[in-house]
């Protein structure tokens, strides 16, 4: 029950967040030249930014969990495929990724064509799930081995014991870790860039090269990157504390 309001709160606050950029555009028209006659298009960036961390936060903490719990399975094939998988997305650049995806996949997947939202969230997604695997999976062996020995011990299975005993707990331990990830996530989207996607550095790179002014261009880049990241970190940590047990709420 706890886990469905703290989904709804997380809903009702990216709306929030969504009519913060409105409000945002609107007195970005007030602002001197070369911004405010371009309000609009920085504004659309900074829906795009949001909108690729969103769908590529929820899809890379779908695949983190699959991830990490083929990093703990008791099929010792299963935990070294997943263990490359998450080798490769960490050991290799997120621009490098990105790229593939957009370039050299449909040379070798003609049906994998992506568009360049897709691929940015495809790359974003898969970049940042590599690195919520390992959080999870610490999550998870952080636990006492206790529990999963007494719950077993009652009867019931490992699936069960998973999704009743382990996760739970877990994903209340990793909560922080997972924050930090989602809010470096929102300055990586800046990396779609690279293959054409107009979200906040692109629109302020064309603005820029347009006017010849990158010092107030690019110093409201930086402003709208600082806002949001600001305004993500703020929802984040209300949301940490709402996932907290009763006790430690109550001493925060």
């Amino acid at each position: 029950m706890r886990l469905n309001r703290a989904g709804f709160f997380a809903l009702i606050s990216f709306l929030g967040l969504g009519l913060g950029l409105f409000a945002l555009g609107k007195g970005l028209r007030f602002a001197p030249e070369p911004i405010g006659s371009r309000a609009d298009l920085f504004v659309e960036g900074a829906r795009v930014s949001l909108l690729l961390t969103v769908v590529a936060g929820v899809a890379g903490l779908a695949l983190g969990m699959l991830l990490a719990l083929g990093r703990i399975s008791v099929l010792a094939p299963l935990r070294w495929f997943c263990f490359g998988v998450i080798e490769l997305l960490r050991g290799t650049p997120l621009l490098v990724q990105i790229l593939f995806i957009y370039y050299a996949l449909p040379i070798l997947a003609p049906f994998l064509r992506l568009d360049e939202f897709s691929a940015a969230a495809m790359g974003l997604a898969l970049n940042v799930g590599a690195y919520n695997a390992e959080v999870i999976r610490a999550g998870i062996e952080a636990l006492p081995r206790g529990q999963t020995e007494a719950a077993m011990s009652l009867g019931l299975s490992r699936f069960q014991t998973l999704r009743y005993i382990i996760l739970p707990q877990a994903l209340r331990i990793v909560t922080p870790p997972l924050i930090n990830n989602a809010v470096a996530l929102l300055k990586d989207s800046s990396l779609a860039s690279s293959i054409g996607l107009l979200e906040v550095t692109l629109a302020g790179q064309r603005i820029s090269s347009e006017t010849f002014m990158p010092v107030p261009v690019l110093t409201t880049v930086a402003l709208l990157y600082l806002v949001m990241t600001t305004a993500l970190t703020l929802i984040s940590a209300r949301l940490e504390r709402f996932l907290a047990p009763q006790g430690m709420r109550g001493a925060r």
